[in-house]
């Protein structure tokens, strides 16, 4: 399982989730950040640190956003070269 960023997040990206990644596997978008399925290692440690509660167990993803579920896993097929996002603090 892995974690989904989802709308509240567009246009926000505050970054505070990176800043606490311990695998860096949040990245970069144009609109907004993305979680890479295949490097989250399901810490939950972003959840909690979203300022607009965007981040969220795939699993319980509410119902209003669960388009954001395919929009993550696609986001990294369309852009295999995607930038990590860097930490707010670094």
């Amino acid at each position: 399982m892995t974690y989904i960023i989802a709308e509240p997040c567009i246009g926000v990206k505050d970054r505070a989730c990176v800043d606490v990644c311990p695998v860096e596997c949040i990245y970069d978008g144009e609109d907004q950040l993305y979680i890479k399925p295949e490097e989250c290692i399901d810490c939950a440690a972003c959840e909690p640190e979203c300022p607009v509660t965007a981040i969220f167990e795939e699993s319980a993803v509410p119902e209003q956003w669960k388009a954001f579920i395919p929009k993550n896993y696609d986001y990294f097929v369309q852009h295999p070269d995607a930038p990590v996002a860097q930490r707010k603090n670094a």
